[in-house]
């Protein structure tokens, strides 16, 4: 379970109320996940950093649901591929890798578009939280140590049509 990105579970219903759930999202099946989920629908991401641009096909976690399963019990996740998901408001995310199979790097994107913290390698089937440690509008997830391999660091800009929606 987590809250914000890691195949987020018990935690996403704690982001739906601090989020003021919708009414939509009381009649969408919150019970606990059982198996991944399809696939989203997807945009191009780039984060630029010192060491160039780079460009990943994600995911759009957009409903409680969607943030609830995540990247659960998929079995591998392509280092240009991964997972967005947009908070309506700036908020503390908190996640978990409960469920979640492949090791993840969550990146939190601050209000302005930068990386405010990234978590690497979070072990899967854990449920150590791991916390953005203040409010972000996105958490990222992508396969463990591509922002390593990248060079991708705290600092470095976020550009997305999703993002840009919510400036």
């Amino acid at each position: 379970m987590r809250q914000g990105i890691l195949g987020v579970a018990a935690a996403c219903l704690l982001a739906g109320s601090v989020l003021g759930a919708t009414a939509m999202a009381s009649t969408e099946d919150m019970s606990e996940p059982t198996q991944a989920q399809p696939v989203l629908p997807r945009e191009n991401l780039t984060i630029v950093s010192a060491s160039g641009r780079h460009v990943f096909s994600v995911e759009l976690a957009r409903t409680p649901r969607q943030q609830q399963v995540g990247e659960m019990f998929r079995t591998n996740l392509p280092d240009n591929s991964g997972m967005l998901f947009l908070w309506a408001t700036p908020q503390q995310s908190d996640m978990w890798m409960e469920n979640t199979l492949v090791p993840l790097d969550i990146v939190f994107i601050a209000p302005d578009h930068r990386i405010q913290a990234i978590a690497e390698n979070a072990v899967p089937r854990s449920l150590a939280h791991i916390s953005s440690h203040g409010p972000v509008s996105a958490t990222l997830e992508l396969a463990g140590g591509v922002t390593a391999k990248m060079g991708i660091t705290v600092g470095d800009k976020v550009e997305a049509p999703s993002l840009e929606k919510k400036s």
